[in-house]
């Protein structure tokens, strides 16, 4: 476990790119520790470069609640605590109601909804003992 005192601890969801990278780096770079996560992990892999052990970059699709039970698990073993979730994998579906099929609904909600739900469940789990809190954050919007 790589474990000290200083800074933050984050969980970030949909670390690759766009928000998610923004917040990733942003974090990293004022000295906080980022548990970053991507559906590649080769998408991520340059962060290990950049800024070694503050960063702990994982494979994890969001849609999979076993593998976010684990990625989540796992971070926190590593870190030893987790101070900030931030939900940002997702995707919007862009286009009119009556252009949209069932099955890409049911996949943006799989994704958008489900799957912060199942990485809210496990952090929770994970750190049910802590005497502070945890700050959630989900950014992700459905433009239809």
């Amino acid at each position: 476990m790589t474990q000290t005192t200083k800074g933050k601890v984050w969980f970030i969801t949909g670390a690759s790119r766009g928000f998610g990278r923004v917040w990733t780096e942003a974090a990293l770079e004022r000295g906080d520790r980022v548990a970053a996560t991507a559906r590649n992990a080769n998408s991520i892999a340059d962060l290990n470069e950049k800024y070694g052990g503050s960063v702990l970059t994982l494979e994890l699709d969001v849609t999979n609640a076993e593998q976010v039970k684990m990625v989540v698990q796992q971070a926190h073993a590593h870190f030893g605590k987790l101070d900030i979730v931030l939900n940002n994998a997702g995707y919007s579906l862009v286009g009119t109601i009556e252009e949209a099929h069932a099955d890409e609904i049911r996949a943006l909600y799989e994704t958008n909804v489900l799957g912060p739900v199942a990485v809210i469940q496990a952090a929770l789990r994970c750190c049910a003992r802590r005497a502070t809190g945890i700050y959630w954050a989900h950014p992700v919007t459905w433009d239809m």
